[in-house]
């Protein structure tokens, strides 16, 4: 259907669909309610919640272009080509619509109004949350042959809406500024962080076309514009494009009590699985019943079919789930008129009826790709097959990483050691580079709260193995058996022995080398502990200055040439590089780099699994291509690294 006759059916679309829930009060008290945090995230939050409603509209039909746009002084444009938002009189309150919107938590077309069938976004908190955390917001409403205006400062409407012109199309513009007074921490917009965002709400929403421009830029082509005829059918190629693929990707769409159910696929030559579930454009990333359905009947299907042709041997056991999703990428997307979302961080999806839908959506449509494609189904069928017999071979070395209970010290790998407490909220474990380095860590630990696990070399590159392989490697295993929660799908957080695990190596080539190699591991394998925030990276010294009996302890290039010309001349300060953790004593360790009191950790955060996926796949895979571009591209920002 095209947008004209889209336009021409709409549905009455005024004032009285739109529904108030509640005031809009405490907002600038506590924004973290609402928002997350004040921190760069929540300020990234700001410019979703406005999106969020230009993406309703574009699900209802009515739009199909909109527009970001980081102004020159940091400043958030909005722009679509919708409907626009009411402005006629809403008669509960007796204010224009517009004004509700913007200014009552919980007001908007998708409290059950009939405004709208399927929303995304949080809610409906979003534009006046938005409006409160503002120092200033505007909005211009193209509707009815008219432009509408209204402004507000902090959330309160600085005069009544006007009419400031005549106009031939619909849509709304809403321009905000982040007040300071707010997010104290910064107001600065990151165009990479919105660009990742963008990409993923276009592959989302196939045909919606979306624009992010940055005028703070030197550069005039700093923008991008997306637009995905092919969806998430598009959306699993663009993951895997780094990857070699045994197949076209697959695609399946339909719709069952009310909820409509996309779901693509393509298997690679790897081992990792990267299934990715949205419902209502909302990455769920603790999965839900939509991840379930498509779990169980991919298992099924497969199963299934090998059963009916022959390519099992009659005495041979069902294939399982982790045989089957082995090398698979996949995106499920779902819309439904009311999700449910639960789970720790409200990402997991609820519904119990949307298995039962993504179940029969899918395996109708995969069964039949799977009797069309005889030679694609023959090769998912080996495949999962040569997984299960690694599997089989896993299993002995997997009994070796289990512990009964955290108090079973005796199965504990012989090389850790370990501190006294057995309370895993304040214990940490260093992962250390080497035995020299472990020895100095083991003695100028604080041995109540700190546990040292020394590494003798670098790991395994998970990336090029299965995990019969994974499992066979001494260093692998020692992690696993210290950290006490299991790998891949056994894995379960509430075992885990430390609260942080901190990865500390030299700072030079092997070093970083070995820190990919344990992030590649723990992306992988552990993902949950990099989620839950127990992942950090330790910050040694590269330099100590001299000076007298003054020391101090610099960390980079930069600061070295900031501390030596901010000292005196004489007498002549005597500077040491570090090569390496071993080269400092256990007392240097702990002042530097174990002391609570004086170290810097960096957190490992995950902000975006599929970006995460890609670069470990280019960094650690098999495909020299693409790892010799990423190099060439990014020589320039370490040319003078002196490393």
């Amino acid at each position: 259907m095209s947008m004209e006759e889209k336009v021409s059916t709409e549905q009455a679309y005024d004032a009285d669909q739109i529904q108030v829930l509640e005031g809009l009060e405490a907002v600038r008290k506590r924004p973290g309610m609402y928002i997350g945090s004040t921190s760069e995230r929540g300020l990234h939050h700001l410019v979703w919640e406005i999106v969020d409603n230009s993406i309703d509209e574009a699900l209802a039909g009515y739009c199909d272009h909109i527009e970001i746009i980081i102004e020159k002084d940091n400043s958030i444009t909005v722009k679509d080509n919708g409907r626009g938002i009411p402005v006629d009189i809403q008669k509960k309150t007796g204010r224009p619509a517009l004004e509700v919107i913007m200014t009552v938590l919980h007001a908007g077309g998708k409290f059950g109004g009939g405004g709208y069938k399927v929303s995304g976004g949080l809610h409906g908190v979003g534009a006046s949350v938005v409006n409160a955390l503002s120092s200033n917001l505007e909005v211009y409403v193209h509707r009815d042959g008219k432009v509408h205006f209204q402004g507000y400062k902090q959330g309160k409407p600085t005069e009544d809406i006007k009419v400031i012109g005549e106009t031939e199309i619909t849509g709304t513009v809403t321009h905000f500024v982040p007040d300071p007074e707010i997010f104290v921490e910064t107001v600065e917009f990151n165009f990479d962080t919105l660009i990742q965002r963008v990409r993923e709400l276009a592959f989302l929403n196939k045909g919606l076309r979306i624009s992010l421009e940055d005028k703070r830029s030197e550069d005039e082509n700093k923008s991008a514009t997306f637009h995905y005829e092919g969806g998430i059918k598009s959306y699993v190629e663009y993951i895997n494009k780094t990857k070699e693929s045994i197949h076209e990707a697959f695609y399946s769409e339909g719709e069952d009590q009310g909820i409509s159910v996309e779901v693509s696929l393509q298997y690679n030559d790897g081992y990792a699985c990267n299934i990715y579930s949205f419902a209502n454009n909302i990455h769920t990333y603790e999965g839900g019943t939509h991840e379930v359905g498509f779990r169980t009947g991919l298992t099924r299907v497969i199963n299934d079919y090998a059963r009916k042709n022959s390519l099992f041997k009659e005495s041979d056991p069902n294939l399982t789930g982790d045989d089957v999703r082995e090398g698979i990428t996949a995106i499920i997307s779902i819309k439904h008129p009311d999700p449910q979302f639960e789970g720790q961080t409200k990402t997991k999806l609820g519904n119990s009826e949307v298995r039962t839908v993504t179940d029969s959506v899918f395996t109708e449509s995969f069964s039949k790709f799977l009797y069309e494609n005889p030679s694609v189904a023959r090769t998912v069928v080996d495949k999962g097959l040569m997984a299960s017999r690694a599997r089989v071979a896993a299993k002995k070395a997997r009994e070796l990483t289990r512990r009964k209970s955290a108090l079973e010290v005796s199965s504990l790998p012989g090389k850790l050691a370990d501190c006294s407490s057995k309370d895993a909220s304040i214990s940490e474990l260093y992962i250390v580079e080497g035995n020299s380095a472990g020895g100095s860590a083991k003695a100028g630990r604080d041995r109540h709260f700190q546990a040292i696990l020394p590494l003798r070399g670098k790991i395994l590159n998970v990336e090029k193995a299965r995990l019969d392989r994974i499992l066979s490697n001494d260093e692998i295993r020692s992690m696993i058996t210290a950290l006490g929660t299991g790998i891949g799908g056994e894995f379960d957080i509430s075992k885990a022995r430390y609260h942080k695990v901190v990865i500390m190596t030299d700072a030079d080539v092997d070093g970083a080398h070995i820190r990919t190699l344990l992030l590649t591991f723990f992306f992988r394998y552990m993902r949950p502990l990099i989620e839950h925030g127990y992942i950090y990276i330790a910050q040694p010294p590269l330099f100590q200055v001299k000076q007298g009996k003054t020391i101090q302890y610099v960390y980079n290039e930069k600061e070295l040439e900031k501390v030596l010309a901010e000292i005196a001349p004489t007498p002549k300060p005597a500077i040491q590089r570090y090569k390496g953790l071993g080269e400092m004593d256990a007392e240097q360790l702990w002042e530097t780099t174990m002391n609570p009191e004086e170290r810097t950790l960096l957190q490992v955060e995950l902000n975006d699994a599929v970006e995460a996926d890609q670069v470990f796949d280019m960094l650690m895979g098999d495909k020299v291509e693409p790892r010799r571009n990423y190099i060439e591209e990014n020589a320039q920002y370490v040319k003078n690294l002196d490393i």
